[in-house]
């Protein structure tokens, strides 16, 4: 048994090491939400998002494959790339050629080296002072049109490919949730990403969003579709069977099985008990004397031979003194509460059982 009870406690460890291992992987994953219009933590942007509707800027979140963007030719598009994290603006060649055909890329989050420039500045715009919270700066190129930076570098700048542009950002915060006190730095990143003529779109791809089709196409409709491709379902499958094998080990031995011998149960005394704890719950003491007296008073007329019919109190009182020789006093006492039908205390209803118990000691039952 001790042993049993060890593998389920070492099997119970194990499936909170699984739980603790996917909260973590969830909680390291929750990186990939920084810069996405869906998030209202500081890093996010979804104060943006509403900034931009309120002042009716036609805006969408990009939820498909880039592959699917590069089918929209009615009118030129500008894509808003907002990285969680500082990364190489590496594009790929269908992403060149896009570009090259007069479209857009803005990236935000673009890494480049760290200069003696303050953390901390107020960049100067046509919108106003834009805050920055960066030392990076980019060394501008004959290519580079600087959209915003000082004498360290440039902040923001863009680079022509084609009949279309990139504009890159050293930051990804540059309208985060966290400067919504500097309507300037909205106010910037919306004149900048909105360009005329262009249809404007958000990546949120890049963020893990996904529209219902491509979840679907994609076989990532579900949950369990999710876990399918990663590590975590067989290990928890594994997990959940060895949980499962110490369990029924646990609960049931494999061998012959032993019957329990069970106590009888005495109907009548249970049945008493229960309705004792009913009527002290309900605290009817009143019904306790009139029943418990009468048949008192049964057993006492049987004693003195006045057969099984009640006699009123007088005559029973008499007879008590002629037969036993002793003053019905206390016999007068039980009769008078038990006439009075009133409800008594607990105290009170002790008390009167207890002179009934002293009445049979005296000697009416000793008689038969």
């Amino acid at each position: 048994m001790k042993f049993s009870n060890r593998l389920v406690r070492l099997g119970t460890i194990a499936f909170a090491v699984i739980i603790l291992l996917i909260l973590l992987v969830a909680s390291g994953g929750s990186k990939i939400n920084s810069g996405s219009t869906y998030s209202r933590a500081p890093d996010g942007y979804g104060a943006w998002y509403t900034f931009m509707q309120e002042r009716r800027i036609a805006i969408e979140r990009w939820e498909k494959p880039f592959k699917q963007l590069t089918t929209i030719q009615k009118h030129p598009v500008t894509l808003v790339r907002i990285y969680g994290q500082l990364r190489e603006p590496f594009l790929l060649s269908p992403e060149k050629e896009w570009v090259k055909a007069g479209n857009t890329l803005v990236i935000l989050g673009v890494p480049q080296p760290v200069t003696a420039a303050a953390f901390s500045s107020m960049q100067k715009s046509p919108q106003g002072n834009v805050k920055i919270d960066t030392r990076r700066r980019k060394r501008t190129e004959t290519q580079d049109k600087v959209s915003l930076g000082d004498r360290f570098g440039a902040v923001v700048w863009e680079q022509k490919h084609g009949q279309g542009k990139i504009i890159f950002s050293t930051t990804p915060y540059i309208a985060a949730n966290a400067y919504q006190d500097y309507l300037s730095n909205f106010q910037y990143l919306s004149d900048l990403v909105n360009q005329k003529g262009h249809l404007l779109f958000v990546d949120e791809y890049i963020h893990g969003y996904k529209d219902a089709q491509v979840r679907k196409s994609e076989g990532k409709g579900n949950l369990f579709s999710y876990f399918s491709t990663t590590w975590l379902l067989p290990v928890f499958i594994q997990t959940s069977i060895l949980l499962l094998a110490l369990i029924w080990s646990h609960n049931r031995r494999f061998g012959n099985l032993v019957t329990l011998d069970t106590s009888e149960l005495d109907n009548s005394t249970a049945y008493i008990q229960a309705l004792a704890g009913v009527l002290q719950k309900a605290k009817s003491t009143d019904f306790v004397v009139e029943m418990v007296g009468k048949e008192e008073q049964l057993q006492l007329q049987k004693a003195l031979g006045l057969g099984r019919e009640l006699v009123d109190h007088q005559t029973l009182v008499s007879v008590w003194q002629q037969q036993t020789g002793t003053r019905g006093t206390e016999l007068e006492a039980v009769l008078r509460i038990q006439a009075q039908k009133r409800r008594l205390s607990e105290r009170e209803l002790i008390s009167w059982l207890q002179k009934w118990r002293m009445l049979r000691a005296t000697g009416y039952l000793q008689k038969n």
